[in-house]
């Protein structure tokens, strides 16, 4: 079988691997989706000089989705042929976090798939039972890997934020994750600013359903945001970026007693307390993907309230077709890319 390895400096390897073997609580695996992630080209870019020695490396990918094709001993709520989705942390099982399913949260030490152990990019993936999470019937396995980290990651930072048809949010960042909260946003009811520098993402969130979409290349999206709201600001902002500025932006151009939540990841970020946030009396929130019951959460969301979540996927590549997709992603210029087995 064939898996991706990040050997770094956006260079990549497809290698031939064994085929995995389930043993007690485990599961294998076989592939039908797996996403491209933002979070993905950190170890895509990164310094070989940073990285471990090639032959250490694990698959990439934490988007995965398919059917269980072998399950080891002691596997007692997924069987062969289950269609799952992954859950891509582990932790120790009995801390407080990972009893309400936020393993990677762990209080003594957790690992990420795609990361610290192999991913999903590869055809055969080996993980703890514990880590699946049963598809509805009708969410397909492409929808289940966009769910798997990106997007679900923004419908849990939209119910952070308790986002309803009352709302205005401004969206910053219409990368996969960003656009995948102006679907959500649209689908509970809210009205929603779709804010990026990107003219291709900003055509994505008008097809997505953004009532209004701001480019912010000039340095102005808090004046042109205050101007769509009569001078107000939303009710709301998501930050999907994890660029200082933009974060900042974020917190100027929310309305006085409003909310912002944080999910871009990386960089340090000042803010001028008093002003920017104790005087309009802000609440802020940090939201980290999402927990096991998350997971299925934001399925189920998807499917009973027919959420179009095709619409955010622009493109599809093989396996063996990773060179070229990770060259595409890493432009910025796309929604959700994945790569299929179907």
């Amino acid at each position: 079988m064939k898996g991706v390895v990040f050997l770094g400096d956006s260079e990549l390897d497809i290698r031939e691997l064994p085929k995995p073997s389930a043993g007690s609580g485990e599961v294998v695996i076989e592939m039908k989706a797996s996403g491209l992630c933002g979070s993905d080209l950190r170890p895509y870019r990164m310094p070989k000089t940073e990285k471990a020695s090639p032959e250490l490396l694990h698959v990439g990918g934490h988007e995965p989705c398919g059917v269980i094709a072998e399950i080891g001993p002691n596997v007692t709520q997924v069987k062969v042929g289950d269609r799952v989705m992954m859950h891509h942390y582990t932790g120790c099982g009995a801390c407080s976090m990972c009893r309400i399913g936020y393993t990677q949260m762990c209080l003594h030490h957790h690992e990420v798939y795609g990361s610290t152990e192999d991913g999903g990019h590869q055809d055969y993936l080996l993980c703890p039972e514990s880590t699946c999470i049963k598809m509805p019937d009708a969410l397909t396995f492409e929808q289940g890997a966009a769910c798997a980290c990106g997007s679900g990651t923004a419908f849990h930072a939209l119910k952070r934020l308790g986002i309803s048809g009352m709302d205005t949010i401004a969206i910053f960042g219409q990368g996969p994750v960003g656009a995948s909260g102006t679907l959500f946003a649209k689908s509970m009811g809210a009205r929603v600013i779709a804010v990026d520098v990107v003219p291709e993402r900003l055509e994505l969130a008008k097809k997505l359903g953004a009532d209004a979409v701001v480019n912010a290349s000039d340095g102005n999206s808090v004046e042109a945001i205050r101007q769509l709201t009569h001078g107000e600001g939303p009710d709301a902002t998501l930050d999907a970026t994890g660029i200082s500025q933009v974060r900042n932006d974020a917190v100027d151009a929310v309305k006085y007693w409003g909310r912002v939540c944080f999910v871009g990841e990386g960089n340090t970020t000042k803010f001028d307390v008093s002003p920017q946030i104790i005087h309009k009396q802000l609440t802020i929130y940090g939201s980290w993907t999402f927990s096991t019951g998350g997971l299925a959460e934001v399925a189920d969301f998807v499917v009973e309230r027919n959420v179009p979540l095709d619409d955010l996927i622009t493109q599809r590549f093989q396996l063996d077709q990773a060179v070229e997709a990770y060259e595409l992603f890493t432009g910025a210029t796309t929604g959700k890319v994945l790569f299929t087995w179907v």
